[in-house]
């Protein structure tokens, strides 16, 4: 077995006149790794909120299943639990796979051992060694994002100024030229008209000040889901998945409008026709705290919006720039549309990710809840 390293037996732990499933759960609900508990069946017992987001699923949902429902019965997570039962040690297994249609994850570390509360019961501990290359990604599209706000600038100011003047140039042009030359003159209008249009657009990039309020998500959703069946959605079966308890987010309203819009219809041209379908969900996760630049802060993004189609999925050699201005697979695309939500999504303060095989795309979406009010001291009563 790969990787596999067995630990020296622990001394027995001392017996107790009432073992209970439920003593010792807080310190495990508490850790920031995931961690599960599995009975002599291999079937959830217990597992922290870390492990819920782990695994897609709630401690409700997973109480009803199998770790063989979510991964293969050739996984070489089942002979880690079978050297624990068999052992009665702790083990250790690195650079695990536990991929299947419900579970996609790369580079796992598992550490499991005995948990003597319960027969034939094993705690589990796993590590994803993708969850680092996730947020070096989201490193890199901040800083696509800066470099395009960097070249929207420079566009902008060197750019804009010469072409009006060709425009102005092409029309003075055109009123004294015979007639079979007016066709260029025409040309170059339209050439320049269509330059600085990608100008305008990559001034989208520039660095300005926006506003953040609470947003009701599920109302944001609805005016997109709308707006894209009307139009380019229309052939797509779009499906809601949502959690009505999520809070509102913090962010700005119009942006995140043109966030999801740019999603969705990333996702209905992806979709295949017929049976096209783009699923929008909601949900609320213990999320990622990550640092805000030359600060000490750390924001904590625990509310998820995903964007998931059934198109043919994105190909590996463009994963890793996917975010970044003028790439594209579309025949004909700029490939600024994704740059653009990168970096909106910069803007509001939160992360996107983007997880894609064939058959199954999803672009995750995590903000952060309001700010909490400023609580005022209260004044001593007067006597």
């Amino acid at each position: 077995m790969s990787g596999l390293r067995i630990k020296p037996a622990s001394p027995a732990p001392e017996k107790r006149d009432q073992p209970s499933l439920s003593d010792g759960m807080a310190v495990l609900t508490a850790l920031p790794m995931p961690v599960v508990v599995f009975d002599s069946e291999d079937r959830f017992r217990f597992a922290n909120p870390a492990a819920e987001l782990f695994f897609d699923h709630s401690l409700v949902s997973l109480r009803h299943m199998a770790l063989a429902d979510l991964i293969p019965h050739d996984s070489r997570l089942f002979g880690v639990l079978a050297q624990v039962r068999a052992l009665d040690a702790p083990v250790s297994d690195h650079d695990l796979s536990l991929d299947s249609p419900r579970l996609h994850r790369q580079d796992v570390a598992a550490h499991a051992a005995p948990y003597p509360e319960l027969p034939g019961g094993v705690v589990l501990t796993l590590q994803d060694g993708s969850t680092a290359q996730k947020l070096d990604r989201q490193l890199n599209f901040r800083g696509a994002a800066r470099g395009a706000s960097a070249m929207a600038a420079m566009l902008a100011h060197e750019v804009k100024n010469p072409l009006s003047g060709i425009r102005g140039a092409a029309q003075l042009l055109e009123a004294g030229v015979a007639d079979e030359d007016r066709e260029l003159c025409t040309l170059i209008q339209e050439e320049v008209d269509r330059i600085r249009n990608l100008v305008e657009r990559m001034d989208m990039f520039s660095e300005r000040p926006i506003e953040r309020v609470s947003v009701n998500i599920h109302e944001v959703l609805d005016h997109v889901r709308r707006v894209a069946q009307r139009g380019f959605a229309s052939h797509v079966k779009i499906v809601e998945d949502y959690d009505p308890s999520l809070p509102p987010v913090w962010a700005n309203r119009d942006q995140l409008v043109q966030i999801l819009l740019n999603l969705v219809k990333n996702a209905a041209e992806a979709a295949p026709s017929p049976g096209g379908e783009i699923v929008l969900t909601t949900s609320y996760r213990h999320g990622v705290r990550i640092a805000v630049p030359a600060s000490r802060e750390r924001v904590h993004l625990p509310l998820e919006i995903a964007v998931t189609d059934n198109g043919p999925g994105i190909a590996d050699a463009v994963k890793a720039t996917l975010f970044e201005p003028f790439v594209t697979t579309k025949q004909g695309g700029q490939g600024l549309g994704l740059a653009l939500v990168a970096k909106l999504v910069t803007d509001q303060g939160g992360l996107i990710e983007c997880d894609s095989r064939p058959g199954r795309t999803v672009f995750r979406l995590s903000l952060a809840k309001p700010p909490a009010p400023e609580r005022r001291p209260r004044l001593p009563a007067l006597t």
